[in-house]
């Protein structure tokens, strides 16, 4: 690694408008064997100026450092991660951007002069203004989430948070602590509806997974196909390719508060929008069943902190297990998290070895693809 950074700065050297203050990452991490093979150097033109990727904050680390790794023999392709304030003074040097919490809106977007694409190290794109994006001529763009693990990352962590909650967790440390045998008793997830609130990739995989618990899955979609046959990703090969057995009730947005009422558990999977900021408010919670369990592993302005503390007091919610936050990172100190059923985890549902490496080559192949000038493969363009 070392050698290749020598070589690295050697040939940053020998580029125009090096950013100050930049330097060459060795990654402390391993290289998963699964993931170790390198794009093809072959059709990339090495002589032309060195291609900038911009990794925006602290947060999320492997994201950079995966990608780093898998581009360190293409020493013409520079990886930079800059904090947060920073961005906006060094953004019109580069040509690609990956946003993660960043918030783009016109103002920084009118800085980024030489940039092409801005994309997500996953999904989630409300916190760039598309529109701004597309007037400034800089295309944006999320990582299907079925094609490198995402999704099914997601939905692992779904059925942890719930099982937690279930079996009680918190409580199970406290009787530990304690020296107690045989507390708390728990739930199980066996017999239980199960709410699936947003039925896109991640609702997919979190059904297939949830089916052999023998729960009943009742899921909302803002539209179904005609044939009321949901397609399944390859991920997932089943006969003729659908799964229509593996939801027992399909509604549509407007019959959210309906399937509230008869769900144990409620596991948001949304996407964040204008449409769907603060949903699970008090009249939602309120429509849930007494005692029934709220899990979030989408986005956390999709919760209304009051009303979900509120429900937490008054014990109609039995549980909330989430993975984002109305803020973060999360204040440890938040009253929330006196509550005994309440489980956080810090926004790494889609934080895994195999998700972070796939994503990690799309991130480095769309970099050689702008290199090359070739059209950008891999990814989905939403503007």
């Amino acid at each position: 690694m070392l050698v290749w950074c020598i070589k690295r700065q050697i040939a940053l050297a020998n580029a125009k408008n090096l950013i100050p203050g930049l330097t060459c990452f060795s990654s402390p991490l391993t290289r998963s064997a699964g993931m170790s093979s390198m794009a093809e150097k072959k059709d990339v033109d090495k002589d032309k100026p060195i291609t900038r990727v911009l990794f925006c904050g602290p947060h999320f680390p492997a994201s950079q450092i995966y990608t780093r790794e898998y581009l360190e023999k293409y020493p013409f392709i520079q990886v930079d991660d800059v904090p947060l304030k920073q961005v906006p003074d060094h953004i019109g040097n580069y040509d690609l951007c990956v946003s993660k919490n960043m918030l783009f809106d016109s103002n920084v977007l009118s800085r980024a002069k030489q940039m092409k694409l801005i994309m997500q190290f996953g999904v989630g794109l409300e916190g760039i203004d598309i529109d701004a994006a597309t007037k400034h001529g800089i295309k944006v763009a999320r990582i299907p989430g079925d094609a490198t693990g995402n999704a099914a990352s997601c939905a692992e962590m779904a059925i942890y948070l719930t099982l937690g909650l279930l079996r009680k967790q918190n409580e199970m440390q406290i009787s530990v602590k304690q020296k107690m045998l045989g507390e708390p008793i728990g739930e199980t997830l066996l017999g239980k509806t199960v709410f699936i609130m947003g039925f896109g990739n991640i609702g997919i995989d979190l059904a297939k997974r949830l089916k052999p618990f023998d729960v009943k899955i009742i899921a909302t979609k803002r539209s179904w196909p005609s044939n009321s046959e949901v397609l399944i990703p390859k991920a997932f090969p089943t006969q003729n390719g659908v799964l229509d057995d593996l939801v027992d009730e399909k509604g549509s947005h407007g019959d959210i508060y309906e399937f509230a009422s008869k769900a144990d558990i409620v596991v948001c999977c949304l996407s964040m929008n204008k449409e769907t900021v603060g949903i699970l408010n008090k009249p939602f919670i309120s429509s849930m069943k007494k005692g029934a369990l709220l899990v979030n592993i989408a986005r956390g302005g999709l919760l209304d902190y009051e009303a979900v503390v509120q429900h937490l007091e008054s014990g109609h919610l039995g549980g909330l297990g989430i993975d984002v936050a109305w803020k973060e990172p999360f204040d440890p100190n938040d009253p929330v998290l006196k509550f005994k059923n309440v489980i956080l985890t810090p926004h790494v549902a889609g934080v895994t070895e195999h998700s972070y490496r796939s994503m990690a080559k799309v991130v480095g192949d769309v970099a050689l693809q702008l290199h090359a000038g070739k059209p950008l493969k891999g990814i989905e363009l939403v503007n």
